[in-house]
């Protein structure tokens, strides 16, 4: 055995050494998640892909043909785990991240340097919309995620852009089921402007896109965990206008608020007069009542007794008047 065959020993051993004992081991912190490759193919569960869990049910029957990704192996936290040389890990962070919705990841200094968004209404008004996009990795996709998609936050990002522009472009309050609308009256001014039912209706927009982005898990791995438009900037030509004619609209709602108010009490007040007349003329009625009752049981069991109380009632009668007029009989 010679001494190069001997050296190519020993560094094979020192090489195994170092890759397995040294660089071998691997941990994974509890905000993590990991998934395993060998020779560069991730390692599967089974037969198993994203159309047998649940994010698939946002999937409509297009998107369930084209959106299938095996599900993979899931690494839980902790350690330290061996890994071969032949193997690669992968590692994802699973916390709730938050972006501004107007930061574009490819090309950072669009959107004003990635602070306001661009949309315009149906009413051509070109709108600025401020707010935040809170995201996390979907465990029961990690393929799409890491293998893919090749820049999932572009992706998603794009995704939510495109269908909040596309629901600013056609929102109308009076034909979206469930909206709220401030105001009890018609007023076809206010009506007729886009940016008040967009304010006016902020939390059912937020609601919405939840709703319509609950998809992006089964088609990009992320899960949109939330979506907060905090504000929504008209247009500068349009502000003073769109501002006095909200001033007159409050102004309205107010003189409205305040009738009703006044017409309410005014209702309650005259309820509460009927009660009490009423009451009054019950008490009044009571006595008579009860006299009544009285007098015909005295018929009844005494029918001369009747006119002797008829008599005494006269008597008294004439005692507390002054005067008396009596009709003289004819001879």
């Amino acid at each position: 055995m010679g001494p190069v065959f001997i050296g190519l020993i020993l560094g094979l051993i020192g090489w195994f050494f170092v890759r397995c004992v040294l660089f071998g081991f691997y941990t994974v912190q509890q905000d993590e998640i990991a998934v395993k490759t060998r020779f560069g193919r991730a390692v599967r569960l089974g037969k198993q892909t994203t159309l047998d869990a649940p994010i698939a049910e946002h999937l409509n029957e297009k998107e369930r043909e084209r959106y299938i990704y095996p599900q993979l192996q899931i690494i839980r936290p902790g350690g330290p785990y061996l890994k071969m040389p032949w193997e690669q890990i992968h590692k994802v962070n699973t916390s709730v991240q938050t972006i501004n919705m107007a930061f574009d990841p490819d090309t950072p200094s669009a959107n004003q340097n990635g602070t306001v968004l661009d949309a315009v209404t149906k009413d051509e008004l070109n709108i600025g919309l401020r707010g935040q996009i809170r995201y996390r990795v979907s465990e029961q996709n990690l393929y799409a995620y890491l293998f893919g998609v090749s820049r999932p936050i572009s992706h998603i990002a794009g995704y939510f852009v495109s269908l909040l522009r596309d629901k600013i472009a056609g929102f109308e309050a009076k034909n979206q089921p469930g909206l709220i609308a401030e105001g009890n009256f018609d007023s076809e001014i206010v009506d007729d402007v886009s940016i008040n039912d967009l304010r006016k209706n902020m939390h059912v927009l937020n609601e919405q896109m939840e709703l319509d982005c609950l998809s992006s898990a089964a088609r990009y791995g992320v899960v949109l965990d939330a979506s907060l438009i905090t504000e929504i900037d008209p247009p500068p030509e349009v502000d003073s206008a769109l501002a006095a004619i909200n001033t007159a609209h409050n102004h309205v709602s107010s003189e409205i608020s305040l009738a009703r108010a006044e017409a309410d009490q005014k209702i309650v007040q005259s309820k509460r007069a009927v009660e009490i007349e009423t009451l009054n003329a019950q008490a009044e009625i009571e006595p008579l009542r009860a006299l009544a009752e009285q007098l015909s049981d005295l018929k009844k069991n005494a029918p001369n007794a009747l006119e002797l109380y008829e008599r005494n009632i006269r008597l008294q009668l004439y005692r507390r008047a002054g005067t008396a007029i009596i009709e003289k009989e004819d001879a």
